[in-house]
């Protein structure tokens, strides 16, 4: 199994880097070619969703994006270290920085941020099939995972 591990700071002008490494990455794991665009388009949206939690978090860690090739599937995970909801790290319910809900899956959309992680998480689970969404009290990690061509069909 190979894995590529690409690790930037919280800026939205390194989305674009870390989608063109996504793609090439993904073609020579033989991603197949009509699923590339798909490719680029739901790391740039989860990128750029790790970026904005960690800006509007006051987060100084930088969003890892892990590559990983697998004989029969190529999968992307992009983590961000914002704690998830219940986790001794957030900000208590009562202060004025808390934000409700967590980082991942929160049903409460009162403010901006929220809307659009939420409206983020929509948009990549239109663009993969098969993606697994995953919050805790280090951060969370967005998974997407994508077939590609066996050995015997590159023949």
């Amino acid at each position: 199994m190979a894995t590529v591990e690409l690790r930037f700071s919280a800026q939205p002008e390194h989305v674009r880097t870390a989608r063109l490494v996504a793609a090439a990455v993904a073609r020579r794991a033989r991603v197949d070619e009509a699923l590339l665009d798909e490719v680029r388009l739901a790391v740039g949206e989860a990128c750029s969703r790790a970026v904005g939690l960690h800006r509007s978090h006051g987060i100084t860690a930088p969003v890892t994006v892990v590559l990983i090739e697998e004989e029969k599937a190529f999968s992307i995970e992009v983590a961000d270290e914002v704690p998830g909801p219940g986790s001794e790290a957030r900000a208590t319910a009562g202060s004025s920085d808390a934000a409700p809900g967590g980082p991942i899956g929160s049903m409460d959309s009162e403010t901006d941020g929220e809307g659009e992680d939420e409206m983020g998480l929509a948009v990549i689970s239109g663009l993969v099939d098969d993606m697994e969404v995953r919050s805790g009290a280090n951060g969370g990690v967005i998974r997407m995972t994508w077939p590609t061509k066996s050995a015997a069909t590159v023949a």
